[in-house]
């Protein structure tokens, strides 16, 4: 399996802005906000979709959005990806013209709670009931544990806040990719990315996010083959739902010492 050819544009995004603001006692001082830029992503010159983002990782943000959607499933079908950050264009190449079906897996689109207007193509739904996962036995000391490790990585919400995390970690407090994004959809694509050209299998890996576990983050996490999802948010019907059928471990509202097992509780241990 190659790793596709990748091009990025000098200009660099800033990840925040500094504005003024008057605070609560009348005084008026600087703060950061978090930078926010459209990506559109072209495969073959083709528009799909466009993507709203705080640009920290677009490359791996375009891989995992092609991904994670059921788009493109051999890293071997692209041949190049060129970010133009002047335009705000993610360019996609393919060997081959268009990958395999994909006039039928784009022409099935639906739209979701991500944050903002987020979307996810009825071919990714299919996929992911092909398998069962495993969850690991997990302790409430590795909740713990994992809860404050990811607390060391942030640098955007550290100095702006307003923007989801997603880690990629594995047990005892190991976190392996940490991602910042304006949405939780966004940084999930990246994690998905990053394990994509990295070769990291998810089998035995947790993911963490501080986003509301939907059905669309359920359906990332298990075409990442992760088994296990922890948020600092709560939990949809419908991803629930899934997560129960995929055999997900899912634990959320995961703040401090508390948190909550909504399914794989046969794999929890309080001690």
């Amino acid at each position: 399996m190659s790793t596709p050819t990748q091009t990025q544009s000098r200009k660099q995004y800033p990840f925040t802005h500094s504005v003024q603001i008057t605070d609560e006692t009348g005084h008026t001082r600087e703060v950061h906000v978090v930078s926010e830029y459209p990506l559109t992503i072209k495969v073959n010159d083709r528009e799909l979709v466009t993507l709203m983002t705080a640009g920290t990782d677009p490359t791996d943000l375009v891989l995992g959005y092609l991904h994670n959607q059921g788009l493109i499933e051999n890293l071997d079908e692209i041949l190049d990806i060129r970010i133009d950050r002047e335009r705000q264009i993610a360019s996609v190449t393919t060997r081959d013209g268009q990958p395999t079906g994909w006039e039928s897996k784009i022409g099935r689109r639906m739209v979701t709670s991500g944050c903002g207007e987020g979307t996810i193509f009825s071919c990714s739904l299919e996929k992911i009931y092909e398998q069962r996962l495993a969850p690991q036995r997990i302790r409430a000391a590795h909740i713990y544990d994992l809860l404050h490790a990811v607390k060391g990585y942030s640098r955007i919400y550290a100095l702006a806040g307003s923007v989801h995390t997603c880690a990629l970690c594995r047990l005892p407090d190991e976190v392996l990719i940490f991602v910042e994004d304006v949405g939780r959809h966004n940084a999930a694509d990246t994690i998905g990315g990053k394990m994509w050209v990295r070769r990291i299998q998810g089998t035995d890996k947790i993911l963490y996010t501080t986003g509301r576990v939907t059905s669309e983050i359920v359906m990332k996490a298990a075409i990442m083959k992760i088994p296990t999802l922890l948020s600092r948010s709560g939990v949809t019907q419908m991803g629930l739902e899934i997560a129960q059928d995929l055999n997900m471990m899912i634990i959320a509202r995961a703040k401090g010492k508390k948190f909550q097992v909504f399914s794989g509780r046969e794999y929890f241990a309080p001690k």
